[in-house]
């Protein structure tokens, strides 16, 4: 259970989700550069749209009555997937913001689902998801699932850890954020399960990371403080992260 529950926590650790889930995937800001695009609506005029991408993801990430909503059939599951898609992914509307993909995209040498078996491979993993335990292995099954399928333009991974956390929300759990410092034994394991079938690096990672990632985010300039001193924003090439 997550021992956090105040207003202030959540917001907090709801700045801190939005802002390390997009500089995995290179929308990259100094993290007081990001403040002041949430919390001071000051969006940068040379960089609009990596702007509110940031403000896209804490729009829904910050708000626990949506990160609460717990889809219970399939058709629930897709409408809450495409609506935060869209919420989140707003300002970008060449990437067609809560539409599915109609082309195939890939990753390297990862070719992800073809466009015409989206539906059917979400829906027939969400019927799977049904046979889980609340909480962390649904997160993680939810959370892998939308990432490999890969279901739209772009946004994926992102969309994909809301999604992951919105199970963990959901079950009262605390919630997961990989930092930057992290994110190679994150991309890593996912890799491991997409490329080799093999599941238990990416368990073993997302279950290692929910650890290092209950922290009380009450108070901003402290919480500041621990994450730094714990390595959050180093590159992985440059610190390990500090778990104690």
């Amino acid at each position: 259970m997550d021992r956090f529950s105040s207003p202030a926590h959540f917001k907090n650790k709801a700045f801190f989700e939005a802002y390390f889930s997009n500089y995995i995937e290179g929308t990259t800001f100094e993290v007081a550069e990001a403040e002041s695009i949430v919390f001071d609506k000051q969006i940068p005029p040379a960089r609009p749209k990596d702007a509110h991408d940031i403000v896209g993801t804490f729009e829904i990430v910050s708000d626990r009555g949506e990160m609460r909503r717990n889809p219970d059939t399939f058709e629930a599951f897709i409408a809450t997937l495409r609506r935060r898609h869209a919420t989140m992914m707003a300002q970008r509307p060449e990437v067609s913001p809560g539409a599915f993909k109609t082309v195939v995209n890939r990753a390297g040498d990862t070719v992800f689902v073809h466009p015409d078996y989206v539906q059917g491979t979400l829906r027939h993993g969400f019927a799977l998801s049904r046979d889980l335990e609340p909480g962390l292995r649904r997160a993680i099954f939810i959370m892998f699932l939308v990432s490999d399928v890969h279901p739209f333009v772009d946004g994926n991974g992102r969309i994909a850890r809301i999604m992951m956390n919105s199970e963990l929300v959901a079950a009262e759990q605390s919630t997961i954020i990989v930092p930057t410092v992290f994110r190679e034994d994150y991309v890593l394991s996912l890799r491991a399960l997409t490329r080799r079938h093999r599941p238990a690096p990416l368990v073993q990672a997302l279950a290692r990371a929910r650890c290092f990632s209950h922290l009380d985010f009450s108070k901003y300039p402290a919480v500041l403080v621990e994450l730094t001193q714990k390595n959050w924003f180093r590159e992985p090439d440059d610190a390990k992260i500090v778990e104690l």
